[in-house]
């Protein structure tokens, strides 16, 4: 087995990159959320379908990959099921530049919506409030890229991205198939 590496947004991004896989870290990772998100269920593992099939073209992924790829599935599931409520986006790291960090909460966004909306594809399903994140979302997805290097900014960025962070957790509350841990006899992790 592939040792597992740290999830930090750097070294998924240089992994994907070394697999010759053109997707962004933080859309792959948005993509798992919003169907974890959604109603799917721990034990499915058709995500790893759906990943090859929409970033792949359907040409097979790699132990390695599917390896990160149940790493970053089980990572969603074990923070997002933490009652500390420690999950998190998937972005480049406080260090990068708020253009790099933009983009990639768009990309995150815009993944999110994609998996929610493969596997929630019935609106009458879900509240106002979850109609309404999914509308902000594609609102956000659309924001400019063209950030200034400011306070101010840096301020907007950080309280959009708790926005999307605890919108992502709602939409899990209510729609999200917890496991059943007694019945699967799997851990998360």
């Amino acid at each position: 087995m592939a040792e597992q590496q740290t999830l930090i947004f750097a070294n998924v991004q240089a992994t994907l990159g070394g697999e010759n896989f053109q997707a962004h870290a933080s859309e792959i990772h948005g993509l798992l959320t919003g169907i974890v998100c959604a109603g799917y269920t721990f034990e499915d593992e058709g995500y790893l379908a759906i990943i090859n099939d929409f970033f792949n073209s359907g040409e097979g992924l790699s132990k390695n990959l599917k390896d990160l790829l149940k790493q970053l599935y089980g990572d969603i599931w074990q923070t997002i099921l933490d009652e500390n409520f420690s999950f998190q986006l998937l972005i480049p790291d406080d260090d990068e530049a708020i253009v790099e960090r933009g983009t990639a909460m768009s990309v995150w966004v815009q993944g999110f919506n994609l998996g929610f909306g493969l596997q929630q594809k019935n609106k009458s399903n879900y509240s106002k409030d979850v109609e309404e994140i999914i509308s902000d979302f594609a609102d956000i997805a659309n924001l400019s890229n063209d950030l200034e290097d400011s306070e101010e900014t840096e301020q907007a960025f950080f309280e959009i991205l708790e926005y999307v962070r605890i919108s992502a957790q709602l939409c899990f509350a209510e729609l999200g198939a917890k496991p059943d841990m007694q019945a699967s006899n799997k851990i998360i992790h």
